[in-house]
């Protein structure tokens, strides 16, 4: 983790940043590539993968629409392509740690929003089909 990036002391902490969202009490400026990590954490671990999906597609689109975002600004593959990578550390990290503990290793794990560019080319991630469905990545397959 970065050191402007203050870890989670405790599960509230970590919760606030899930409650905010849905209740669309950040502004968009500040919900930042790890509050949205902590919202995907929260939903998987609520909620089967699917249903984990729908919820942050739901309230993503909900949050933009509150926020007057432009709506082209959700992109479908990013969005799938986080929850699977999150779902991964997960399954890593193990069921003896506390929630702020499991928060705090997300990430440091997943701290770089640009790992995406890693399994899909700028070309690819930005297409029209990218952002309203899933689409297999062309430059590796997912390997986690």
């Amino acid at each position: 983790m970065t050191q402007q990036q203050k870890s989670f002391v405790n599960a509230e902490e970590v919760e606030e940043v899930v409650r905010r969202f849905e209740s669309c009490e950040v502004r968009p400026d500040d919900f930042k590539h790890r509050d949205h990590l902590i919202v995907a954490l929260r939903y998987l671990l609520d909620a089967p993968d699917e249903d984990a999906l729908e919820r942050i597609r739901t309230n993503l689109r909900r949050f933009i629409r509150t926020h007057g975002v432009d709506p082209a600004v959700y992109h479908e593959t990013i969005t799938a392509f986080w929850m699977k990578r999150v779902r991964a550390y997960v399954e890593r990290a193990g069921a003896r740690r506390t929630f702020a503990e499991i928060a705090n290793g997300l990430l440091e794990d997943c701290n770089d929003a640009r790992l995406v560019f890693d399994y899909y080319s700028k070309e690819l991630i930005d297409s029209e089909r990218a952002r309203r469905e899933w689409t297999e990545p062309d430059l590796k397959p997912l390997d986690f």
